[in-house]
């Protein structure tokens, strides 16, 4: 009676061990794609504030180089963050990735240079979308054996074919994020397999600000400068996601 009185508790404890082993992992999972997130919201934010600087055609050489995106992109990550890059706590794996993103950014805006530093021509199609896609793409070369990141929205507000979500992120986009009870800006986290492999996901709800509003605003239908008919947001509307996949 004791020993099975023992080996329950044993059992239990050992439970517990698991199990709080397993919220730790999640714990650092989200911390590291949250970190990813900040970093590529940080960046678009970035060629966003620099948009007409890049579409100005009066001008040529711009001097917006990779290493000023960068650079630019890190002092409003630690803003937003509270805390610089060489604060956070990084493990092995995080710093590559990090890494890996930092060069990404740096790497598309330099191969883009002669675009940006095109005299006589206005808008370059050079905007914060694309450039997450671009940097999501190299991202991907760089790790996408250990993790991948894309920016995706529900179907109807997809422009590039390459954004739309799989069955993942829409189910949860339709599920969660477009259900009035979902609290806004809260990220959905899951344990799933991903291609054969145990993989940790995370999709992380975006919201319409009033600068996006330009494309995506009203009057509905209304072709805007990039060619696409604006779809007739309101600031604060659900406008996507940027979907972080970490696999075990």
């Amino acid at each position: 009676m004791r020993r099975g009185l023992i080996f329950g508790v044993f059992l239990a404890w050992a439970a517990i061990c698991v199990l709080a082993g397993f919220v730790v992992a999640d714990e650092d999972d989200m911390t590291t794609g949250e970190r990813l997130a900040a970093l590529l919201r940080a960046g678009r934010t970035v060629i966003s504030g620099h948009q007409k600087l890049i579409n100005d055609e009066s001008l040529g050489k711009k001097d917006l180089t990779g290493q000023r995106v960068v650079n630019e992109a890190l002092q409003i990550f630690a803003q937003r963050k509270g805390d610089s890059v060489s604060d956070q706590n990084f493990s092995p794996l995080d710093k590559q990735l990090f890494d890996a993103q930092v060069a990404a950014i740096k790497e598309v805006v330099d191969e883009h240079q002669s675009m940006i530093d095109m005299k006589g021509v206005g808008f370059k199609g050079f905007i914060p979308s694309t450039f997450a896609r671009l940097v999501n793409e190299r991202f991907e070369e760089k790790v996408g054996d250990k993790a991948k990141m894309k920016v995706t929205a529900p179907e109807e507000l997809i422009r590039n074919r390459k954004a739309r979500p799989d069955d993942w992120e829409q189910h949860v986009i339709e599920t969660n994020f477009l259900s009035p009870d979902w609290p806004k800006g809260k990220s959905f986290t899951e344990d799933v397999e991903v291609g054969g492999r145990q993989s940790f996901r995370m999709l992380i709800p975006e919201y319409y600000s009033a600068s996006c509003l330009t494309c995506h605003g009203g009057p509905k239908g209304e072709v805007d400068v990039t060619g696409y008919p604006k779809e007739g947001k309101a600031q604060g509307d659900l406008a996507g996601a940027i979907s972080i996949t970490l696999f075990k």
